[in-house]
């Protein structure tokens, strides 16, 4: 058994290659072997998102707080709030973070294959986030 407390990982920001905007991530798990599952409580101040990336194995978000957005590839952006709970099937093409006026947060959990858990791609750009 392992019991991580409250705390004692320490947040970071959202690193420029990965994410447009002002997020914060907040690491709550990473399975030892032989487990490949990690979560981590992310949180986007408005107007603030993923780039385009994929997962080998999908991702599920949990929306903890607030208002936010979605999109996986040729299809609409789609509202989230919290309660809210997103899967990503494994190679989906995706995005996520806050709507445009309110900030997001959400559980982000997926698992490693080879040791990947996420293939990062293009930003989103001003345009496709205001589509």
């Amino acid at each position: 058994m392992k019991i991580t407390k409250a705390g004692t990982t320490p947040s970071s920001p959202g690193p420029e290659d990965w994410f447009t905007g002002t997020v914060r991530l907040d690491p709550l798990f990473q399975a030892e072997e032989p487990g490949r599952t990690a979560g981590a409580h992310v949180t986007f101040e408005p107007g603030a998102r993923t780039a385009w990336h994929t997962h080998p194995a999908g991702q599920t978000l949990i929306v903890t707080f607030g208002r936010g957005r979605v999109q996986r590839e040729g299809g609409p952006i789609e509202e989230i709030s919290q309660g809210d709970v997103v899967w990503f099937p494994a190679g989906e093409k995706h995005w996520h973070g806050a709507s445009p006026e309110t900030a997001m947060s959400h559980i982000a959990i997926q698992e490693s294959i080879d040791g990947t858990p996420v293939t990062w791609m293009e930003k989103v750009t001003d345009e496709q986030y205001q589509s």
